[in-house]
């Protein structure tokens, strides 16, 4: 068994004047050569499944703690991070310069990143469009330009980059719908649940017998046959190739709450495809208590090993973590744990090869442009940044703006994702 590492704690910030229940976005705001953080909360009218989640407040630190600015005013009564918050980190006109979007007092709003200040405004198409927000490639060009927003489990609107209206979807688009160009003609197909539409938002496949919505989707080439698939965390684990057929189904778990794909075992072939099985709700009502389970599938979909879980627990939350260190290999990052288990990293072999000492939701990137990953992980209060070694938070090229990752462009509760 390998002994797990300790994580070095690099800085250690006050975030209490963002107000309770944030979620953590990233991002060089000011194009100073390092990632700010933003700290998203969502209003004091929200009920995480039903009632509308917008933005209450939004507040931007620096890696020295300093806030840089707030938009809104944070409340001690807001929300709750039981679904996705509207908001999203990107550089939406192409100037080079990162602008955060979001929805907040009822209108779709993009604000200058280095200072918060309301660039544009738009209505919304709906009332209800604010589940979440997410960067898309519909009307062609060299970088993705539009906007997809979305109800909670029925409806999407599409929008150009000029936030007009260009269509409509209605279905089971499931938590976060995956933009991505599977065809390679320039504009995205969105795998909107179980459903792959084209960039005109017309129905091009669909998944077959699968219950529930998709709670997490992943596009890479798993199999190494040199086209991408698709993996569906839902009612149960699938893969599809991008012609709509299915490869293959796991049916070893309950509920299927978050896969990931990663290099996470050198020596098994393809990808690997890690997950989370949500065994036992806690509001069940039959008084057990919750469970959930980490496993983890070779490129064929055959069970490698699941994790014969000891302590309570059912909220884990799991993303691929790549550049931690040396090895070249990805880790599993679970979080949210439950049941006095600390945020760690798994590798491949189910190992913990780091556990962090703080307790709270994760972020991660590349803070500094440096090649490495930082891990930050939060509460109501506090901001850990963590490193594999020692480090100084200095940019390695100060003045140059970080790129921005699609990944942190496509924040969501329920972490998809694509892997070259």
């Amino acid at each position: 068994m390998t002994n797990p590492s300790t994580p070095h704690l690099i800085a250690k910030l006050d975030i209490r004047a963002a107000g309770p229940r944030c979620r953590m976005l990233l991002g060089d705001l000011d194009g100073d050569g390092r990632m700010e953080l933003l700290l998203v909360q969502p209003d004091d009218r929200q009920d995480v499944r039903y009632l509308p989640h917008q933005v209450q407040c939004l507040t931007a630190y620096d890696l020295d703690g300093r806030l840089l600015w707030q938009a809104g005013r944070p409340s001690d009564t807001a929300g709750g991070p039981g679904s996705d918050y509207p908001a999203q980190i990107y550089d939406l006109d192409g100037d080079g310069r990162l602008e955060v979007v979001c929805v907040m007092d009822g209108r779709l709003q993009v604000l200058e990143g280095a200072t918060g200040r309301v660039k544009r405004t738009a209505e919304l198409p709906d009332p209800h469009a604010h589940d979440c927000i997410i960067i898309a490639n519909l009307t062609g060009g060299p970088r993705a330009r539009d906007l997809i927003l979305k109800d909670r489990y029925h409806r999407l609107w599409a929008l150009d980059s000029e936030l007009r209206l260009l269509w409509t979807f209605e279905g089971n688009p499931g938590h976060y719908p995956w933009c991505h160009d599977l065809d390679g003609d320039g504009l995205d197909e969105v795998m909107a649940g179980y459903d792959l539409l084209d960039a005109q938002g017309q129905v091009r496949w669909s998944c077959r017998d699968l219950e529930d919505h998709a709670d997490c989707i992943w596009v890479g080439d798993v199999n190494g046959d040199g086209h991408k698939e698709l993996v569906i965390g839902g009612s149960v684990t699938v893969m599809y190739d991008r012609e709509g057929r299915e490869l293959w189904r796991y049916t070893g778990s309950i509920e299927s709450q978050h896969v990931a794909l990663g290099r996470f075992w050198p020596d098994l072939p393809g990808l690997q495809v890690a997950g989370l099985d949500r065994m036992v709700r806690e509001d069940t009502g039959k008084r057990q208590k919750g469970k959930d389970a980490l496993f983890l599938l070779d490129a064929e979909g055959n069970e490698v090993w699941k994790e014969d879980r000891t302590t309570d627990g059912w909220l884990t939350i799991i993303e691929t973590l790549h550049g931690w260190d040396e090895s070249g290999l990805d880790y599993i990052l679970a979080y949210r744990r439950g049941g006095g288990v600390y945020p760690s990293l798994y590798d491949g072999r189910m190992q913990v090869r780091a556990a962090f000492d703080a307790e709270g939701y994760a972020a991660h990137g590349d803070l500094l442009g440096t090649g490495r990953t930082q891990v930050i992980i939060y509460d109501g209060q506090t901001a850990s940044v963590y490193s594999n070694r020692p480090e100084t938070l200095t940019a390695a090229a100060p003045g140059i703006p970080l790129r921005q990752p699609k990944r942190l462009s496509h924040s969501t509760l329920y972490p998809g994702g694509e892997i070259e």
